[in-house]
């Protein structure tokens, strides 16, 4: 299925994101190094955690009101919401006004705007894309990403310490010019079911909520995914809380080629290009290979090499030594890219897709709740035995991805019993 080929509505999102993801991941890789200096390192863990609170509770609202209101509405809204937020925060970080606090709450607001987007975006994909054709789109979507992680943290890393206000009112604008083009360019693409709003009490909104999430956690199989997910998102989840702050700290003045020297801000910079490089590069190449082997393994091979590459980072100082294990974690990375979506969507009910695919997306909003308390973990019990620590929850997550489809091969067995009871 070529990009040419594709509905209106994606070629309008393939284009806008990119540029709002540039444009956002210009500071964010560093954001975790700037709330470290200003409020230290264990303030800083719990200050993140409470923001990812929010985004979880924020991520189960986000598919329900997909399946609601419509995904053409949530996604308009949630980017205007990220572009008044990352102004807000662009003001706060003016050579005029200087407050971190509030550009922490305008970091919370722009998280729960994310959470919102997401399971209506990748619903969208689900409803006009056919199956077959899924995981392929998928993987084209996170090629994008990975671009603007390239291209992102390149030009970040040189503008950060000194612009980081340019960087965020840059940001602001690129996601109000998005959320201007999503509204009156995208389509509606939800269910007939969908996109009508209900005017219900409070109270009730909850229960329905409750009620409809109860059962996707009885599905046991997507149970033990999300499980599973939370586990391994506690790896890759420290590329930009962790491994930043670690880096600074334990690489100073390294010199590469020709006398140009870089320090660990500099260098964390140069390895998430590296990263967003070769995930733009290798993607696809590595979707099609891997669609040679189950999920099974494909799903257990990519958490035990998180793990491997956990505690070969604890043993590395160096800038070509990080850049080599940033190979294998990327590998990690690509093994599941295009199969993690496309395996959700396969599950899902048509009309709960936003539902599961917001329920999937708690791998990674509960996965970033939790992952900070890596920053506090190393003051104190030191980097080594935290990033061995972070090793041994991959491994878990290859063992929960292992019962998990045992669980479903049973599941098939039984003709009386279906994927999802």
């Amino acid at each position: 299925m070529r990009i040419r080929d594709w509905d209106h509505n994606l070629k309008v999102r393939l284009y806008g994101e990119a540029l709002m993801n540039t444009t956002f991941w210009m500071f964010f890789p560093f954001m975790a190094i700037y709330f470290a200096d200003s409020f230290g390192k264990e303030t800083a863990s719990m200050l993140l955690i409470v923001s990812q609170l929010f985004s979880v509770v924020a991520n189960l609202m986000g598919g329900y009101c997909a399946d609601v209101f419509g995904r053409k509405r949530m996604m308009v809204l949630s980017a205007y919401g990220q572009g008044a937020a990352f102004f807000v925060f662009a003001l706060a970080s003016s050579p005029w006004w200087s407050s971190p606090l509030v550009g922490f709450l305008c970091f919370t607001f722009a998280g729960i705007c994310v959470a919102f987007y997401w399971p209506a975006s990748q619903a969208m994909v689900a409803d006009i894309v056919p199956e077959k054709d899924r995981s392929y789109v998928f993987a084209v979507f996170y090629t994008s990403v990975n671009i603007s992680v390239v291209i992102g943290p390149t030009v970040g890393g040189l503008f950060y310490a000194d612009h980081l206000f340019w960087l965020l009112l840059l940001a602001a604008c690129s996601c109000l010019t998005m959320a201007a083009v999503l509204a009156r360019r995208l389509r509606e693409t939800a269910p007939h079911s969908a996109g009508g709003r209900r005017t219900v009490p409070w109270l009730r909104f909850w229960r329905e909520q409750i009620g409809q999430y109860a059962v996707i956690v009885r599905d046991r199989t997507f149970f033990l995914f999300i499980i599973a997910g939370v586990l391994v998102a506690q790896t890759f989840m420290q590329l930009d809380l962790l491994l930043p702050v670690y880096m600074k700290e334990t690489l100073h003045k390294e010199t590469l080629w020709a006398g140009w020297t870089v320090d660990g801000a500099n260098a964390f910079g140069l390895l998430i290009a590296e990263n967003g490089l070769l995930v733009a590069l290798c993607t696809v190449m590595v979707t099609r290979q891997m669609a040679r082997f189950s999920e099974r393994w494909a799903f257990i091979g990519s958490a035990v090499l998180y793990g491997i590459t956990m505690w070969l980072f604890s043993q590395t100082s160096s800038f070509f030594g990080f850049a080599a294990v940033m190979v294998l974690f990327t590998l990690a990375e690509l093994m599941t890219a295009g199969l993690q979506q496309s395996f959700v969507s396969r599950l899902a009910p048509e009309d709960m897709r936003g539902q599961y695919f917001a329920a999937a997306s708690l791998r990674f909003t509960i996965g970033r709740m939790v992952a900070p308390m890596s920053l506090a973990a190393a003051t104190w019990v030191g980097y080594t035995w935290t990033f061995v620590g972070l090793g041994m929850l991959a491994l878990a997550s290859a063992a929960l991805y292992a019962w998990m489809f045992h669980q479903a091969r049973q599941q098939t067995e039984r003709p009386d019993i279906s994927l999802s009871q």
